[in-house]
């Protein structure tokens, strides 16, 4: 029996790759399919079953192009309805993998057909559960991305308690707890930093699996739920009723483009996405650009911040072109128009104007403030729980493009985040709505932190 987990930090999203006897299952595999073909290829096995734990709304899986390149079978928990061929297991159905087992074990909460697939080793032991968004390190997916009608999220929320009393909680300790997500996705609230555990460990530790009621556990999970962001509806349909080859997609839109073609495209509504470092972006980029780096969690910000439906238009360093498109198909984002060919260098070759964001150091920015000063905060609700500067603005970077407009474009703004990384995307989207003072706080509050400065525990709401 071998296991391998696929982690993709960017995503915070694992695939899971498992194989006994010469026969493979990839269990929510990312749209590209080479990792998991090459990986079978290396180790002489076939694949033979494509497990999904539900229908992603984070990314687009690479569950149909896979099963059309290997002849796998897609599998889902009951209830899911596709619109592909699939097969639709019934709860408890096994799976032979060699001289492996998989069960299925029906655990709606995140969503109706989500499912956990519970793996037994050749003895017929139970040795892992691999449990999609049903079961995070830490935390349990969040039940408000199937709500209906009929259906409420303290509805999913009280089927996710039964989930996981009934297929969770009596499975032994030593069982290996192998979720889809780890730290900084937005599939959970406040998912921990490892990419797996135990049962026993979870039991411990994780709050959500903690003897409680029904009631008590509803309101546990719902409390600090943030907006999900709207690409999310975007992929779950994705996912369920099909999408256009990842290669075609890839080849359609890294389309080099011209100084005076990507002049065209912006003259036709086309949004920019500068896809460089916030270090490269400030010395200079497109007037309109909205930065969202290449070297963080650049496809979840792209999904957060812009429509997916928008046509887009990026730049990137050379050599980055083609990841830049992978990774906004991954999330969904096919609409791209091209990219600056020749990157920026090429706009400013042509005599083409570019825009820069002033950027200070930490000791520059706590030596000029003072009570007056605009400050505004664009980290996460939890971060700024843990301290931020007195007076300060409260901005999460995930509702920035709407709260931004109640701001005053005549005043002057100082910008941080934790890092510099998502305070740079703020500052670009300000002057893109046409703020003029801005001035953003190289290396964020953890440099901050290294004056002394003293921090305040803000009441938020």
């Amino acid at each position: 029996m071998y296991i391998e987990q696929l982690y993709t930090n960017c995503l915070a999203e694992a695939a899971y790759y498992i194989e006994s006897n010469g026969e493979a299952a990839i269990i929510d595999p990312l749209r590209e399919t080479s990792p998991y073909i090459e990986l079978a290829n290396k180790r002489n096995a076939k694949i033979k079953y494509v497990f999904e734990t539900h229908f992603h709304a984070d990314f687009v899986s690479g569950h149909i192009d896979l099963a059309r390149e290997t002849g796998a079978t897609i599998v889902y928990g009951p209830t899911a309805e596709t619109g592909f061929d699939s097969l639709i297991a019934k709860d408890e159905q096994i799976f032979s993998i060699g001289n492996i087992q998989l069960k299925v074990l029906h655990t709606p909460g995140h969503t109706l057909e989500s499912s956990c697939y519970l793996l037994m080793d050749e003895n017929g032991k139970n040795h892992a559960v691999f449990t999609g968004d049903t079961l995070f390190v830490g935390d349990v997916g969040r039940p408000d991305l199937a709500v209906k009608s009929d259906l409420t999220r303290e509805d999913l929320a009280g089927l996710l308690y039964e989930s996981l009393n009934a297929k969770i909680k009596p499975l032994a300790d030593e069982v290996i707890v192998y979720p889809a997500h780890g730290a900084g996705s937005a599939c959970g609230k406040n998912i921990g930093k490892e990419t797996f555990s135990t049962i026993g460990v979870q039991k411990k530790m994780n709050y959500a699996l903690q003897p409680m009621s029904k009631q008590e556990f509803i309101a546990a999970v719902i409390d600090g739920l943030s907006e999900p962001p709207k690409y999310f509806f975007v992929d779950a349909m994705l996912n369920k009723t099909g999408y256009e080859n990842i290669d075609e997609v890839i080849s359609k839109n890294t389309l080099p483009l011209s100084v005076e073609e990507f002049e065209k495209e912006i003259q036709n509504g086309a949004t920019i996405l500068d896809a460089r470092d916030p270090d490269a972006f400030e010395k200079g980029y497109v007037a309109g650009a909205i930065n969202i780096g290449l070297n963080g969690q650049y496809a979840p910000w792209v999904g957060a911040l812009l429509d997916a439906h928008t046509p887009l238009l990026f730049i990137a360093d050379e050599g980055k072109e083609a990841e830049a498109v992978l990774r906004l198909a991954r999330v969904g984002y096919e609409n791209v128009h091209g990219y600056l060919q020749g990157g920026i260098e090429a706009w400013k070759n042509a005599g083409k104007k570019t825009e820069t964001i002033e950027s200070i150091t930490a000791t520059d920015f706590v030596n000029k403030i003072n009570a007056e000063s605009n400050i505004v905060d664009v980290r996460k609700k939890g971060e700024v729980e843990g301290g931020m500067i007195e007076n300060a603005q409260h901005i999460c970077l995930s509702k920035f493009q709407d709260e931004v407009n109640a701001l005053d474009k005549n005043k002057h703004y100082y910008l941080h985040c934790a890092g510099g990384y998502r305070s740079m995307m703020a500052a670009s989207i300000m002057k893109q709505k046409g703020f003029k003072n801005i001035t953003n706080v190289r290396g964020g509050m953890g440099k901050i932190k290294e004056t002394g400065i003293k921090l305040v525990v803000p009441q938020l709401a």
